[in-house]
């Protein structure tokens, strides 16, 4: 009988007494405290992440909004981080801007203001977080860059941070300063001194929000140094550098996970929860994303602590990363601080501990192993854990606590049996100590704190594929959002409209609103496009009513079998009907238009209502416009399968209306 055999038949958890070979940990206040820690959050947007929660029917969507927000019931998360629009292509879709102009100012566009409310509602001490991953264009004056000009980029930031306040009393704690590129630290100290000048001096900037790098800058500057609060950093692989340390700032993984939420994406989370701070003291770290609530062949399908992307259903799934959450969130809170006395276990794995300076002690420990804790990014290097017995002893202010709360998740990737956030029987300390039997992938938390607790609804509806049948005929007079359900912006941006110059059935219609390319860092299209629907329809009927609003070269689309989105998007291929102001039409296996299926003459105009009417089946597709055919027969050898689709030639104005589609 080895020595875990034989543990485990005085407890299957817990060794009072250390019957067998353990390493043994001290965990103590008597040297000081480590740094305070900033709390868990997660990101909706970069780019339009959250897209199909806002569809989701009561009871549904509040249910998803507490298993992530509401305390002591799932996610609890501390932090809120939202994507202020730029309108244009961030990863997923495109969020709309609340300045699609210079002159324009609008702070009901989108979702991100309802869903900062919601959280608010739930956790009022909720930090709230914004930074734009986009920009409208006439933020770079003509150029695909938002620094040249700072003072006009830092007014359009500050603005966002102002109608938070102003329209939705929501208090933006800080700001993020990103892209992909470098750029000149002067518009960190222009944004700094605008928001001091404007009475927002509790406003703290987040920089770069992409990679370390701005600390060698700003330990050659002080001016840059005091205007900067917390270096935050993408992906960090649970690692910082020396010259960020050196700063003093807080530092924090301000983007991390972007792992599919399967269990091994609960093991990667669960992993550098703890590491982040043991590796690299970052007292924060954000997940990318909040909620998988977009269409799941978009990049990075599911990549989120939980995954709401039926609203047509009602149906969502928990996933394992919401209560791999809990282990820290439910028993800890900002402010708390970490302890000097925190690390690796001696056969792999980690543990944190964390304090109110009250008596409060919360315990985290994980053993994940490599296999079933890898990230999509950076790469991981390779790693041991296995199973070990592990004594906490507890000294300076704790070495008086008799009993902890104690919390267990095991992942199981052999029977597919794992359980989450599960209640255990509380431990009693022997002279301050206890042992742990940790087997592999596991997690523990072990805390004084006795208010956790596991949040459970009745099971959600059925999964369900997107209705073969659906309509829109966009007739909502006071729309909650800005745009229409269900349908995801990959380039532009698609609002409900008011049609006051038609006094006819097209009075509130769906509007593409952009003019101008938006300065953006992803890949977008030249055209404008907003998918719908099921990734694997064959054969679909697509009618819509369109409306051109740019003379000679305007022109509008409809599409079946659109293929790819996001990032991708402008190597999108399937069909799409175009009908042009100049009188002509044409039919395209790509969005680009470059490979043409069918042309010729239309007889469409700009301002005037036409009927487009597209048919796949096969091989083969038809079309007609105001119920007469056009064209037929068209080959249509790939792709296979794909969304349905409008959109527009350019960044122009047009109108749609009396959307429906029929799928076999």
């Amino acid at each position: 009988m080895d020595c875990r055999e034989s543990a485990l038949l005085v407890s299957v958890l817990f060794l009072a007494l250390d019957l067998c070979s353990a390493q043994n940990y001290v965990l103590s206040d008597d040297g000081g405290l480590g740094r305070v820690f900033d709390g868990i959050g997660g990101l909706s947007g970069g780019g339009a992440t959250s897209r199909l929660l806002v569809s989701y029917a009561e009871p549904y969507r509040s249910q998803i909004l507490d298993f992530l927000f509401k305390p002591n019931f799932g996610a609890s998360l501390h932090i809120l981080k939202v994507e202020i629009g730029g309108d244009a292509q961030t990863t997923d879709g495109t969020e709309p801007s609340h300045m699609h102009h210079e002159n324009d100012e609008n702070y009901y566009r989108g979702y991100e203001w309802w869903l900062m409310k919601e959280a608010k509602k739930r956790n009022p001490n909720i930090t709230l977080i914004g930074l734009p991953w986009a920009f409208p264009g006439w933020v770079g004056h003509g150029k695909n860059w938002p620094y040249d000009y700072p003072d006009v980029t830092a007014t359009y930031v500050v603005n966002w941070i102002l109608g938070a306040k102003q329209y939705h009393d929501l208090d933006i704690q800080y700001v993020g300063i990103w892209n992909e590129k470098s750029f000149d630290n002067k518009y960190i100290k222009v944004l700094r001194n605008m928001l001091d000048k404007v009475g927002l001096p509790g406003v703290g900037i987040i920089a770069a929000d992409g990679d370390w790098s701005v600390a060698n800058s700003m330990i050659l500057d002080p001016y840059l140094k005091n205007s900067v609060d917390v270096i935050g950093a993408h992906y960090p692989g649970t690692t910082t550098i020396t010259e960020a340390l050196k700063t003093q700032k807080k530092l924090w993984s301000s983007e991390d996970y972007s792992t599919f939420n399967n269990e091994v994406g609960g093991g990667c989370w669960a992993r550098i929860l703890n590491q982040n701070y043991v590796n690299g003291q970052m007292t924060a770290t954000i997940s990318w994303n909040l909620v998988a609530s977009y269409y799941e062949d978009l990049p990075f399908g599911r990549d989120g602590l939980m995954t709401a992307e039926e609203p047509w259903s009602g149906n969502y799934v928990v996933e394992s990363p919401i209560w791999i959450t809990a282990h820290t969130t439910q028993f800890t809170q900002p402010g708390w601080t970490y302890l000097q006395t925190v690390g690796h276990l001696a056969q792999g794995g980690s543990y944190i501990a964390l304090t109110d300076g009250k008596g409060n002690l919360t315990v985290v420990i994980e053993t994940m192993t490599h296999n079933h804790s890898v990230c999509i990014r950076p790469p991981l290097p390779p790693f041991n854990v296995t199973s070990q017995n592990a004594t906490f002893q507890l000294k300076g202010s704790f070495a008086s606590i008799k009993e902890l709360q104690v919390w267990r998740s095991q992942f199981d990737f052999k029977t597919s049996k794992a359980s989450f956030f599960e209640k255990l029987k509380p431990l009693k300390l022997v002279d301050g100590s206890f042992t742990l039997n940790l087997a592999e992938d596991e997690v523990y938390t072990l805390t004084t704190i006795s208010t956790g607790s596991k949040g459970s609804y009745p099971d959600p509806p059925p999964s369900a594929p997107f209705p073969k049948v659906y309509k829109d005929d966009f007739d909502v007079r006071s729309p909650p959002f800005s745009e229409a359900p269900y349908f995801a912006d990959q380039t532009g941006v698609f609002e409900y409209y008011i049609n006051l110059t038609d006094p006819g059935p097209h009075v509130f219609t769906l509007r593409q609103v952009l003019t101008e390319r938006p300065i953006t860092w992803a890949t977008d299209a030249d055209q404008t496009i907003s998918v719908i629907g099921d990734y694997y329809w064959q054969n679909l009927t697509v009618t819509c009513d369109v409306f051109m609003e740019k003379m000679n070269a305007g022109g509008v689309f409809i599409a079946a079998r659109v293929d790819k989105g996001g990032q991708s998007i402008r190597s999108a291929k399937g069909v799409f009907f175009w009908v042009f102001a100049d009188g002509t039409y044409k039919v395209t296996n790509d969005l680009v238009g470059e490979t043409v299926l069918a042309e010729g003459q239309s007889g469409t105009e700009v301002y005037g209502w036409y009927t487009l009417s597209l048919t796949v089946k096969g091989q083969y597709a038809s079309g007609s416009l105001n119920g007469y055919p056009l064209w037929k027969n068209a080959v249509v050898l790939t792709p296979k399968a794909g969304w349905a689709a409008i959109g527009t030639r350019s960044f122009e104005l047009a109108q749609f209306d009396n959307f429906a589609l029929v799928a076999e």
